[in-house]
Formats: structure tokens, sequence, C-alpha cells
């Protein structure tokens, strides 16, 4: 599973850093970006900044994605099916 934010989207609200903090971080900017193993990625904006989820975290990150209000959180599960923004699933 790997996951990116698209931060146009981003409400900075930091729910998704509250459910999973090794996967995403908010910055000093006020908005999430995607990280691996809790460190930010400094390539935002779109699914070429996808970051690798630890499998240990995967449910966190499926929960950080329902429960964002800017719905900017995207997943990709290759194996499973397309990239989508989780709500579309749900």
């Amino acid at each position: 599973m790997r996951v990116w934010i698209d931060q146009d989207l981003c409400t900075g609200d930091g729910l998704c850093e509250d459910h999973c903090a090794d996967a995403f971080k908010l910055l000093e900017d006020g908005i999430a970006y995607v990280a691996e193993l809790g460190v930010a990625l400094n390539d935002p904006g779109g699914a070429g900044s996808l970051a690798r989820v630890a499998p240990r975290d995967r449910q966190s990150v499926l929960r950080a994605a329902e429960v964002c209000p800017g719905e900017c959180i995207f997943i990709d599960v290759s194996d499973e099916m397309t990239a989508t923004n989780f709500s579309d699933v749900a």
C-alpha cells in the first residue's frame, strides 16, 4: 500500500497525523505531507510522491483517509485495486 496527499485540498486539520504519525506529517506551512517511517517526503502534490505504508500502519492510514475533512488522502493498493480516494470506496 502507498499513499499520497493532494496539498491543494488539504485543510491542515492534522487529523491524518493524529491517526498515523508514521505516514503523515503536518509541517510548518500548515499542510500535511506523506511520510515514510515518520520522515516527511519533500516532493508534495501528486501520485509521484507516493509513500510506502508499513503493514502495521495500513488500518491507521485507511482511517485517516476516511476522516480527512479535505478528502485529500489518496491510497494506492495496486494489488487490490487502482489508486483512489478512500471516500470513493467507502
